[in-house]
């Protein structure tokens, strides 16, 4: 049962929304001002806040800072009587979930309320399995604030104790081996091997010795027993990728292994009992393959027993300055550089990139500014060529009335999610903390193209 802290020094509000939350089934806390709220959240374990965003010495925003201080993980709802989208959008900026108007819709309060405490159970999850990783490296792989990108660590995070395969998708550079790495180092495995082995630009033979292993004699140049890449992840994981280019025949004995737990070296005629655990990835459209007949069905789903769906960075471009500024501070120590950041327009050039290579480009690219940086920031020259001609985004036209100010806020806000949720419009809508009524009535009315 969630705990959930309401703040209001209005008591007729605050006992409202303390009664509906009840019916719902949530444990409730309730304080008449910020400094009570921020007490009961210090002693208790509190899953959600929604707070009043005005209320005399300590505001909303300065619960909000306060409480994503004492606890980071805390859900944070802002209230708000006035309508005030800008503050809303600086609320949601500081680390707030979701913003709410008054008078309060029901409905729309238990689907936020819905939304935070599922991100608040993925994020917990995830600083689980972060905590049981062995090394920096791979904790820093996996930094995201990304809701996609939290839903797949989830899935890693369930998966990780059993023993199932998973199949890890995703586009090139978007962190596959990572994230196998962190499914090995939390699971039950993880005092086993973790052995890595890619498909790609290998002929037939190759991938059939590297995987089974050969005995002597097996073929020309075979003048001593090896043993594969099964028999060396024996007792941990065996990560396979760009699975998709294993040879059919290979296909074959690959899906036999998986379904007998042994393999057969390349000229030899005795099994060998293997205890693996296989994690493969691709980045190909494996359903696609298969009706073309180029990669078989039966092996697909034995590899397809949980998926993990690994989003381009393009998708999730919150993650960009985290992610930049882990590889700073990672690359800043390994060159002995003291680097304090990125100036503003280095940032915005770093936003703005497509990035084709995902996470390892942006890696890349912090290396080479970490490099290059002529002063303790990096700047726009620091960066790539590529970056540097990257055209900046017309300003929009000024606003001058509070209501075009606020208007012109909630317009770029709606452009963005959208941009980020790859125009599906529910998930925009949870991005925006909206119900997908209230975001269509605003498409409709600043006619934003869905």
């Amino acid at each position: 049962m969630a705990t959930i802290l309401v703040i209001d020094d209005e008591e007729v509000q605050r006992e409202a929304l303390a009664v509906h939350l009840h019916k719902q089934g949530f444990e409730v806390l309730c304080a008449e001002n910020g400094r009570r709220g921020l007490e009961l959240l210090g002693q208790h374990l509190v899953e959600m806040i929604i707070t009043d965003g005005r209320m005399p010495e300590l505001d909303g925003m300065g619960v909000l800072r306060e409480a994503r201080r004492l606890n980071p993980a805390v859900e944070v709802v802002l209230v708000t009587a006035y309508g005030s989208v800008a503050g809303a959008v600086d609320a949601l900026q500081d680390g707030a979930s979701h913003y709410l108007e008054k008078p309060i819709d029901l409905d729309e309060l238990d689907q936020i309320v819905a939304r935070a405490l599922e991100h608040h159970h993925l994020v917990t999850e995830n600083q689980n399995l972060g905590k049981r990783l062995d090394t920096e490296v791979e904790l820093k792989g996996i930094l995201s604030a990304d809701p996609s990108m939290q839903q797949a660590l989830s899935v890693v995070a369930r998966a990780a104790p059993s023993r199932a395969t998973v199949l890890i998708r995703g586009e090139s550079g978007t962190g596959k081996e990572l994230v196998a790495r962190a499914l090995h180092a939390a699971s039950p495995r993880r005092e086993g091997p973790f052995v890595a082995f890619n498909c790609a630009a290998l002929n037939e033979n190759l991938v059939e010795s590297e995987l089974f292993g050969h005995e002597k004699g097996a073929f020309t140049g075979a003048d001593r027993q090896r043993l594969g890449r099964f028999e060396q992840a024996h007792g941990g994981t065996l990560f396979i990728d760009e699975v998709a280019e294993i040879p059919l025949e290979v296909q074959v004995k690959l899906l036999r292994v998986l379904q007998e737990r042994k393999i057969e070296r390349l000229g030899g005629d005795q099994p060998v009992e293997v205890d693996v655990r296989l994690v493969a990835a691709t980045h190909r459209d494996l359903e696609e393959m298969v009706r073309q007949g180029q990669f078989r069905e039966d092996l697909f789903y034995r590899l397809n027993v949980v998926a993990v769906h690994l989003p381009p960075l393009r998708q999730r471009r919150v993650d960009i300055p985290v992610l930049a500024g882990a590889f700073l501070a990672h690359f800043s120590r390994e060159n002995g550089r003291q680097l304090e950041g990125f100036s503003r327009e280095a940032m915005d050039a770093l936003m703005r990139h497509s990035y084709p290579g995902n996470v390892r480009e942006l890696q890349n690219i912090v290396e080479r500014a970490v490099v290059m940086a002529r002063d303790r920031t990096i700047t726009t020259r620091d960066l790539p060529p590529e970056l540097q001609r990257a055209e900046t985004p017309a300003p929009p036209e000024e606003a001058h009335t509070l209501t075009e100010r606020v208007e012109q806020l909630e317009r770029q806000a709606i452009a963005e999610a959208l941009e980020q949720a790859g125009g599906v419009q529910s998930r925009a809508a949870a991005l925006l903390g909206l119900t997908e009524r209230n975001l269509r009535y605003k498409l409709k009315k600043y006619g934003i193209k869905k």
